[in-house]
């Protein structure tokens, strides 16, 4: 069964650089899918600090044939033994939306779960270079407000220079994601995130932009001293 693995972990910034720019391919790890290589940032910080661009960090999420070639990857390679000292959640895929070619193989729909269950949400695009500043305009209040949304357990972004974007987060339930989404949190500016989607549909800030809702396997590690970052169901 093909999985999808998020991994968090401390290494030096010489190393995130060299995994910016010499990343596995599919050809090099058996069973690797596709794999992004980011450093994580803090969702809301000011756009020039170091909460930015955290290159003591990587955050690389990636999609398997099964979990045994994430296991040899994790046990042999350089880079799998620098994130296996690190946390890392598998993920099932549920439901994907938009466009991203290297995941356009995975199906939309792939299952369904109880709306009360803990979820797993990852965006990642392509941004257009022209329209970094007008995505950073509309996206920072969204930032914030996912950042400190009481539903998230975890929530972070990551990025590789100089377009690329993503999100993590880790919610206790997926009805509290989606009303989210769609504007109807009750938590001050809950408008914020349908206020960005009305925008980016008016005009896209994206070449390729996907949203991927997961449900999680396994939980492995640690991250800034907290475990079972995933809510039990």
């Amino acid at each position: 069964m093909k999985i999808f693995s998020y991994h968090l972990a401390q290494v030096s910034p010489a190393f995130t650089l060299r995994s910016f720019f010499a990343p596995p391919s599919v050809k090099q790890v058996s069973g690797l899918c596709h794999m992004e290589c980011m450093a994580p940032m803090m969702l809301g910080a000011p756009i020039v600090s170091p909460e930015r661009l955290q290159l003591r960090k990587l955050a690389v999420f990636a999609a398997w044939e099964d979990e045994s070639a994430l296991d040899q990857f994790l046990g042999q390679e350089k880079l799998g033994k620098a994130l296996s000292a690190g946390w890392h959640l598998r993920l099932s895929l549920i439901r994907r939306w938009g466009s991203f070619p290297e995941f356009d193989d995975f199906p939309e729909n792939e299952s369904a779960q109880d709306s009360a269950s803990p979820v797993v949400a990852v965006t990642i695009a392509r941004l257009k270079l022209p329209e970094v500043f007008r995505f950073i305009r509309w996206g920072r209040p969204v930032e914030e407000l996912v950042r400190d949304h009481p539903g998230t357990t975890l929530a972070l972004a990551s990025m590789r220079m100089p377009r690329t974007f993503s999100t993590f987060t880790v919610w206790r339930s997926e009805k509290e994601m989606t009303n989210m989404v769609h504007g109807h949190s009750t938590v001050s500016g809950g408008e914020r995130h349908a206020a960005a989607m009305a925008e980016r549909n008016r005009k896209d800030f994206h070449h390729y932009f996907t949203t991927l809702r997961f449900h999680a396997l396994s939980e492995h590690g640690e991250w800034d001293g907290r475990r079972h970052i995933v809510p039990e169901s």
